[in-house]
């Protein structure tokens, strides 16, 4: 009985990482965590990102546990929202998500396609097909530099337009919706150029490539919580490795301020928070940044369920309430269209007909 409550559909985050979570330990951990414990690690990340009502999530990166993560939740196995994963991330040598990046010499081989490492359009198409066998569900490239690579450039371009369209046509072969991770403008005009789906992070987007990204419908995927989380961990002695802080002090405080922009500008957003990046289960504080930005609450609220779905092309099922789609609920006890903050504290969640929650 929902008849106090303000029900609206399951919430969508376009960006997430469900294997991991920041910690001052995370860059020793990859050497000293084996896939079971990422997985058993997992489980409550799940959980907790289910709790704050949000039934489905698009996983933009991990180390492949994420496949067996969204089974085991498809199964009934585990708790968690609706995962569509795009296993591991592509990148260029050396570029963000090389895995190797800041490993010894003795450890860092040469990683290739199969490991999402790729260096021409043959080695990009290769790279997309690895992950469609591995069990992926979508596609993301780190078409820049990255803030938290152990890595000195944080926006530079990586990818030539030639190898992100390789990796949209081949992702288009298996029907995948791509993704680019992307600071700087450079790198995000190229994916564009590429046939990308959607921009993720954009924080030093200009407005040509706004105007770009409105005339192809190119979704921008911000992650305000993200930038503010690294902001501010930056700022503690030794919570990240000395190489990644000044990225995090430069590119951090931009991102809303570029939200802000793109959303003036007519830019197409979907929601998404980075989360893994910042704690899972408080994906709903990006909503409230959001709003901060300048965006209404009901286009706030609409960015996670009928933008989103657009998207991933899940308009059939999700988004919405409506006769025949899919039973994903969620409600709460203040209203979202007058207070934001009401997004915080989700006292009933449905998803796929099952009731996870209700307070």
């Amino acid at each position: 009985d929902l008849k106090d409550k303000f029900v609206m559909p399951g919430f969508m985050d376009m960006h997430v990482h469900i294997e991991h979570e920041s910690s001052p330990t995370r860059y020793l951990d990859r050497f000293r965590q084996n896939k079971s414990d990422i997985a058993l690690g997992a489980i409550k990340y799940c959980e907790r990102t289910l709790m704050a009502g949000f039934t489905t999530v698009r996983d933009l990166g991990g180390t492949g546990v994420n496949v067996s993560l969204r089974n085991a939740i498809n199964k009934g196995e585990i708790s968690g929202p609706r995962i569509y994963t795009a296993e591991k991330s592509i990148a260029t040598t050396g570029g963000h998500a090389d895995p190797t990046n800041g490993v010894r010499d003795d450890l860092k081989g040469d990683p290739g396609p199969k490991e999402g490492v790729i260096n021409s359009i043959e080695d990009a198409k290769k790279a997309v097909r690895q992950r469609y066998k591995n069990g992926a569900d979508c596609i993301k490239i780190t078409a820049t530099g990255g803030v938290l690579s152990v890595a000195k450039d944080g926006q530079g371009p990586q990818f030539t337009v030639e190898e992100v369209k390789a990796v949209v046509d081949a992702a288009a072969d298996y029907g995948y919706v791509t993704a680019a991770h992307a600071h700087g403008a450079e790198g995000m005009k190229r994916a564009v150029l590429g046939g990308i789906h959607s921009i993720e992070h954009g924080t030093k987007m200009n407005e040509e490539v706004m105007q770009m990204m409105i005339d192809s419908g190119t979704y921008y995927v911000p992650t305000i919580s993200a930038g503010k989380f690294v902001e501010e961990k930056a700022k503690i002695p030794g919570y990240y490795p000395s190489i990644i802080v000044p990225k995090a002090l430069e590119i951090g405080p931009k991102i809303q301020a570029t939200f802000e922009k793109a959303y003036k500008a007519g830019v197409k957003i979907a929601f998404g928070t980075d989360a893994g990046v910042s704690p899972h289960g408080d994906n709903a504080k990006e909503f409230v940044f959001m709003v901060e930005g300048g965006m209404r609450n009901f286009e706030a609220l609409l960015s996670a369920t009928v933008s989103s779905a657009d998207l991933m092309n899940l308009t059939k099922d999700y988004g919405t309430l409506e006769v025949g789609k899919k039973a994903d609920i969620i409600a709460m006890k203040l209203n979202p269209l007058i207070n934001i903050d009401a997004t915080l504290d989700v006292s009933f969640v449905m998803k796929g007909n099952i009731i996870y929650k209700n307070e």
